[in-house]
């Protein structure tokens, strides 16, 4: 996980794609990091996971989305960095465009770096991601608690799990993926977003 924007940029022709070319500020609420989850339906229906990590947005995509399951555990692929601004997209990327298909904002907060709560000398984000095993608080409209991401394999091979940790937010019969499906940002649903950019597109 490389912590740069290269391999982003590099994907995205920011004359025919919405997304944002800027890197953007930092999180809000005095200084804690950010997390957001999207919905991205592209040519599957995924999840897209970013965590703030030392100016960007370390991400992966989660098919199925992140479970308050704790005996769930789902596969967390790892994708390149996003720029801060990005945790406010929400449109459609162009056909043609990498990912494209449409983006909704579908939970957002901060979160707090659990390894350091807990542990003597407990690494930091950069030194766990590397470590390939990072547990963090979420503090989200739809989704808290602990969460763990653990890696699995190496290299190209590399795949990670999202796993929800046992505590007092913990709930099996929860499923937020399914009953809260709109987002948080502007309250639309992934179908509304998709019509209403069509449209405007047709109107230019």
């Amino acid at each position: 996980m490389t912590h740069d924007l290269n391999d982003y940029a590099e994907k995205r022709d920011f004359a025919q794609t919405p997304e944002p070319q800027e890197k953007g500020g930092g999180a809000p609420d005095g200084g804690k990091p950010a997390f957001v989850i999207q919905k991205h339906q592209s040519s599957t229906l995924h999840y897209d996971f970013r965590l703030e990590v030392r100016g960007v947005l370390t991400s992966w995509a989660v098919p199925k989305g992140p479970s308050m399951d704790p005996r769930q555990k789902r596969l967390a692929v790892p994708t390149e960095d996003h720029p801060l601004a990005y945790a406010e997209f929400e449109g459609v990327i162009p056909d043609g465009e990498y990912g494209a298909g449409t983006v909704i904002v579908w939970d957002r907060g901060t979160y707090r770096n659990l390894r350091v709560e807990k542990e003597q000398d407990g690494p930091s984000m950069e030194e766990a991601l590397a470590e390939g095993k990072v547990e963090v608080w979420l503090e989200g409209e739809k989704v808290r608690g602990g969460f763990a991401l653990i890696q699995t394999g190496n290299g190209e091979d590399a795949r990670w799990l999202l796993i929800k940790l046992r505590d007092g937010e913990a709930d099996a019969r929860r499923n937020p993926v399914a009953t809260e499906p709109d987002s948080v940002l502007s309250g639309r649903s992934i179908e509304e977003v998709r019509d209403e950019e069509g449209r405007a597109q047709e109107k230019n």
